[in-house]
C-alpha cells in the first residue's frame, strides 16, 4: 500500500495510507500504536464501500516529531491528513482510546470531519480517581535514562492500571519489541489525557454527531466512561458492543461505523 505525507502546520510530515475507495474514514490510533495497528478495520471500512484511512501520529512510525509536544499539534496533524484526504467531500473520523481525544481535540477546533466514532475514550477519571499529572514526566525520565521498557511498563501498571501477569504475557508476547520502540510516546498520550476527567469544554463544542463505543467485556470503569462521554457530547449517543477487553472484532466493528457514519 503506498503511503503518502501531508505537512503539519509547525511543519511536521504526517504519513498516512488508503484503503479502498469511497467517503474516508480517518482512523487514529491509541497509544503503542501506529498506522498498522488501524490496517484491519480499514480494511474492513474498505469492504463495505468505504475508505480507511490510516496515519502515524507524529513520533510513530513513518510520521516526523517537531517539539514541543503539545496536544494542538496532534489535533493540527489530524485535520492535514483529514484535508488531504477530502477530495472536496466528506470525512469521517474514528478515535480509538487515546486516538479518540485527538478526534475530539481535532473536530473542536473545526477539522473537517462530518460524523466521529470514539471507542473507549479512556476518561477513567470521570468514574474513579483522576490520573496524577507526574505520569508525563516520570515517562520522559524514563525513556531519557534509556529504559523505555521500563516505560511501558510503568503505562500499563500505573496508567492502565493492568495486573502483573497480564503485563508480563505482555513482555513476552511478539507485539512487546513494537511497543518498546514507541515508548517515547507514551508520555505524549498521558499529556493529551490530563488528569483522565472528562474534557468538559472541548466536549461541549463538538457539535458533528458522534458514536461511542464501548466493548462489553472492558472493565466497568471504561465502558461508564464511554456512556458518560457521550452524555456529555451535543450530539452524542452511546453503544456496547460484544468484545474483548478494550476492542471489538473487525467483523462486528466496521458495519457499525459504516451504518452511523453514513446514517
Amino acid at each position: 500500500m503506498a503511503v503518502s505525507t501531508v505537512m503539519s502546520p509547525d511543519g511536521t510530515p504526517i504519513a498516512y495510507e488508503r484503503h479502498g475507495e469511497g467517503t474516508p474514514v480517518l482512523v487514529a490510533g491509541g497509544a503503542l500504536s501506529a498506522r498498522e495497528a488501524g490496517v484491519p478495520l480499514a480494511r474492513g471500512l474498505a469492504g463495505l464501500g468505504l475508505c480507511g484511512v490510516v496515519y502515524d501520529r507524529r513520533g510513530r512510525g513513518d510520521s516526523g516529531d517537531t517539539p514541543p509536544y503539545a496536544p494542538a499539534r496532534e489535533a493540527e496533524d489530524l485535520a492535514a491528513v483529514a484535508g488531504a484526504v477530502a477530495d472536496g467531500g466528506e470525512v469521517y473520523g474514528y478515535g480509538m482510546s487515546s486516538g479518540a481525544f485527538v478526534l475530539l481535540e481535532a473536530a473542536r477546533a473545526g477539522a473537517p470531519l462530518s460524523r466521529i466514532v470514539l471507542f473507549e475514550p479512556p476518561f477513567t477519571g470521570a468514574v474513579g480517581e483522576p490520573q496524577s499529572l507526574n505520569h508525563s514526566a516520570r515517562l520522559t525520565e524514563l525513556n531519557e535514562q534509556g529504559a523505555p521498557g521500563e516505560a511501558v511498563v510503568y503505562f500499563m501498571t500505573e496508567v492502565v492500571g493492568l495486573p502483573p501477569q497480564a503485563v508480563e504475557g505482555a513482555r513476552q508476547s511478539p507485539m512487546w519489541d513494537g511497543m518498546v520502540k514507541l515508548a517515547h510516546t507514551l508520555a505524549y498520550d498521558t499529556t493529551l489525557m490530563g488528569d483522565g476527567t472528562l474534557p468538559a469544554a472541548t466536549l461541549a463544542r463538538v457539535k458533528v454527531p458522534a458514536l461511542v463505543l464501548s466493548s462489553d467485556a472492558s472493565t466497568p470503569m471504561l465502558q461508564e466512561a464511554a456512556r458518560l462521554t457521550a452524555e456529555a457530547l451535543p450530539d452524542g449517543a452511546f453503544r456496547s458492543l460484544p468484545g474483548a477487553f478494550h476492542e471489538v472484532p473487525v467483523g462486528d466493528l466496521a458495519p457499525v461505523v459504516r451504518d452511523f457514519v453514513t446514517g
